[in-house]
């Protein structure tokens, strides 16, 4: 049984691990974190990647944990309501959507469940050294521990360490947007009743939506700059930043600052994306955001982490466990359709991308050859 490592307990890290199992590969997913991590803004999975949820046998429990937004309001810097909408969020669309819009907590601990059976999981340690040979890629890690595997999945994200490791330095790669977004869980002090609320003033926003049946909020707070030097883990230093840049705006802003510094699950980072000629180096590859990262403003992420995790396991099966074949055709495959997504993010700066692009891109797959 070929054996392959995978680097991130991430969407697309927990998908990889569930098809690579059921197409007979001894899947092992290393993650930093002591456990599945918690929080996170609400995904979309919409389009083609629905139907790798149904494949899974989640797609019902993924409709069940949904969001039950009502509608949405707009406010300016003040907090005054300048017109509100029971048709759509800039979240997730029109809320008559066959798309799925859930937590991303939700949708990771529906993946780790389904992948239990037959994946081994080693929390709280990460990947250091990668030394690929002809015969299989010998994997040092933090803990101090070495083992060789036949393949290696960077499944880490936008600040991946296989792609460093493998490719060579982020800043070859990425392409900042411009835009810089916070995520954190607070209590539902706002008393919001499936009800998102949104306020910008020039360069600075926020967005807050009831979730748990009401009982908390999830917050995004965000403002637009030019890059800046800080360390991604110096989550002390992001809160600092944040609160600077977010302090003028009135409305609700200080009292979600207020709840910032308490939160436990707060995530910040550059709004970016990942552009890259060819996402695999011998036996190792790369998939979702760590390969082709298309930013939450394209709003396609997770789509592309679950589709890009099927067609990878689709095209090693092909091959019959040929790397050499199989991964130079999963990028083939799936390139146009990354290509088509990430451009989302940047159709219309400041702004959403239309309804038909939109439809048009989370369509433009097909699951079976």
């Amino acid at each position: 049984m070929k054996t392959v490592l995978i680097s991130g307990a991430s969407i697309a890290g927990l998908t990889t691990a569930y098809w690579l199992r059921r197409r007979g590969y001894a899947p092992t997913v290393v993650e930093r974190a002591p456990g599945i991590r918690p929080g996170g803004h609400a995904i979309d999975v919409r389009g083609v990647a629905l139907g790798v949820l149904e494949r899974m046998g989640l797609l019902a429990e993924a409709q069940h944990a949904r969001t039950r937004m009502r509608g949405m309001s707009m406010h300016d810097g003040d907090g005054k309501e300048l017109w509100r909408s029971t048709e759509m969020t800039f979240s997730s669309g029109r809320l008559d959507s066959g798309d799925i819009e859930l937590l991303r907590d939700d949708l990771t601990q529906l993946l780790y469940r389904k992948t239990l059976d037959g994946v081994e999981y080693v929390f709280h340690d990460s990947l250091v050294t990668l030394d690929q040979g002809p015969h299989g890629v010998n994997a040092g890690f933090e803990s101090g521990r070495r083992r060789t595997f036949d393949l290696v999945v960077g499944a880490d994200g936008l600040h991946s360490k296989v792609r460093q490791l493998a490719f060579g330095e982020e800043r070859r790669f990425s392409r900042p947007l411009g835009p810089h977004l916070a995520v954190f869980s607070t209590d539902n002090f706002l008393n919001l009743d499936n009800w998102q609320v949104w306020l910008q003033d020039g360069t600075a926003s926020y967005c807050v939506y009831p979730v748990r049946d009401n009982t908390e909020i999830r917050a995004m707070l965000g403002f637009v700059s030019e890059p800046l030097d800080y360390d991604h883990r110096d989550t002390e230093r992001q809160k600092s930043l944040l609160a600077e840049r977010m302090s003028p705006l009135g409305g609700d802003t200080p009292r979600l600052l207020e709840a910032m510094w308490g939160a436990s699950d707060f995530y910040f980072d550059a709004m970016a994306q990942i552009h890259m000629d060819r996402w695999s180096e011998r036996r190792t590859v790369l998939i979702g955001d760590a390969g082709y990262c298309p930013s939450p403003l394209s709003g396609q992420g997770t789509s592309l982490a679950l589709v890009g995790a099927y067609v990878l396991a689709d095209e090693l099966d092909r091959a019959d466990g040929d790397h050499r074949t199989a991964l130079p055709r999963y990028e083939e495959r799936l390139r146009p359709f990354v290509e088509l997504n990430q451009a989302l993010a940047t159709e219309n700066p400041g702004g959403m991308a239309s309804e038909e692009s939109m439809e048009r891109a989370k369509n433009a797959f097909c699951l079976d050859r």
